[in-house]
């Protein structure tokens, strides 16, 4: 046999492993190579922490954060959430105001109104609005009614005077007459409020002042349906009263461009007039004479008992409404008042 050397082969063993690569190098491994120098793979080192960031939270920190963001979102769903009805007390007032946002009556202890004796140059309307609100208080039928013309000539004045002279006036055992007064910007929740006074036992006028529609307001086309020609129509013990400057309850301006762009002109206006149409009682205010506007100052003054110069009374209330540019059922008040508190008195 031939003899071999042992440190020879040793040296080709490493040879190999060099031009081997690693795979050599493991299969074939010198003899006295020490444990501690066999080629295997080192641990990375830890990673140093960059200064200024912090570790994430633990699960215990991000518990109360969850909470709070989930009960921050449950408080934008309740207000974005329609208002829940409020059960109404009629018994509390005779006179309310509808509260949209919160969907509750609020009552009125006290009234501001003047007595329907006071009310002088509009005689006419003031007697039949005062017999279309006495015949709905006696469960009898009854029309709604618009009340539209001149300003300041006393159309709201008139509403809240024949309410309170028809309960002054009823019999012990007939229920009280109810006045609710609605915003003209809450008109769209006037559905919900005829809902909520349906049950009611008692007979309920609607009162919205100074109703009125722009150019870009649609709302006008659900009232519609709400006063006349819907499935539930208007409620048994529900009149609807309202008061404007202008007739049709749409601008002039909006009806004459309907009339000019549309292929049907007809058409085109009956759709804007039709809101009017479901009032079926219309009352005009126009402006007033000197002779009753004189005829409205020496009313308030007897009434009040101001003792001063009919003479002076006259020719300070006559420049009075030049001042103001207008003579109305409000200037006299307006000087009336100014009167009272130049000679001490109180109204």
């Amino acid at each position: 046999m031939p003899d071999y050397n042992v440190h020879s082969l040793e040296s080709n063993a490493e040879a190999k492993s060099l031009k081997g690569g690693r795979g050599s190098a493991n299969r074939i491994k010198p003899q006295n190579t020490p444990i501690g120098s066999l080629n295997m793979a080192k641990k990375p080192a830890p990673r140093k922490k960059a200064p200024g960031k912090t570790s994430s939270p633990s699960r215990a920190s991000t518990k109360p954060d969850l909470v709070q963001l989930v009960a921050r979102m449950a408080e934008a769903l309740d207000r974005l959430a329609p208002a829940s009805l409020h059960n109404a007390d009629f018994t509390a007032a005779d006179a309310f105001v509808w509260q949209a946002a919160a969907g509750r009556l609020s009552p009125v202890p006290k009234v501001n109104r003047v007595d329907l004796e006071l009310l002088r140059g509009i005689e006419r309307v003031r007697d039949q609005l005062f017999d279309n609100t006495q015949r709905f208080a006696r469960g009898l039928s009854a029309n709604n009614a618009l009340l539209w013309g001149a300003r300041g000539m006393g159309k709201s004045s008139l509403v809240k005077a024949v309410h309170a002279q028809i309960n002054q006036t009823r019999p012990k055992k007939a229920p009280p007459l109810k006045l609710i007064e609605i915003h003209r910007e809450d008109i769209e929740s006037l559905p919900v409020l005829m809902n909520l006074v349906r049950p009611a036992p008692f007979p309920v006028i609607i009162f919205c002042d100074d109703l009125s529609f722009d150019a870009n307001d649609t709302t006008y086309k659900s009232l519609k349906a709400v006063l006349e020609g819907g499935i539930e129509g208007r409620p048994d013990n529900v009149v609807f009263y309202a008061t404007s400057n202008r007739r049709h309850l749409l601008p002039r301006d909006m009806m004459e461009n309907e009339r000019a762009s549309a292929i049907n002109p007809g058409e085109a206006v009956e759709e804007k007039v039709s809101l009017s149409d479901r009032f079926g009682l219309w009352l005009g205010f126009h402006k007033c004479s000197q002779d009753e506007y004189l005829e409205m100052v020496f009313a308030y003054c007897d009434h009040f008992k101001l003792k001063e110069d009919r003479a002076l009374i006259e020719a300070e209330s006559l420049e009075w409404a030049t001042t103001r540019g207008a003579r109305s059922g409000r200037t006299a008040w307006q000087y009336v008042q100014d009167l009272a508190g130049r000679l001490g008195r109180r109204i």
